[in-house]
């Protein structure tokens, strides 16, 4: 893992957990998150604990406004693949 910038609580996270973020910015419930990830809701609220944890953020307004922060290469794929928006 590269070293963390300064300052910026993403740096800290994995990609999976910024994927995670990416949704939960998206306005996403546990439940649609679980669903478009192929993971359970109890494995969507651990991502979502690590998240707090390392980020020191302590509720779901606080999560967004950081989600809010990601740059779209930060989340992992793009937003069509990620959030299942994209056609086929």
């Amino acid at each position: 893992m590269p070293i963390n910038d300064i300052g910026n609580p993403i740096s800290a996270l994995s990609q999976r957990e910024r994927e995670v973020l990416a949704h939960v910015g998206a306005g996403h419930t546990y439940v649609r998150i679980s669903r478009c990830m192929n993971l359970s809701v109890h494995t969507i609220d651990t991502y979502l604990r690590r998240i707090r944890s390392k980020t020191g953020v302590t509720n779901r307004a606080e999560l967004v406004s950081l989600a809010l922060q990601l740059k779209p290469c930060d989340s992992g794929r793009g937003a069509n693949a990620q959030f299942g928006t994209g056609t086929s």
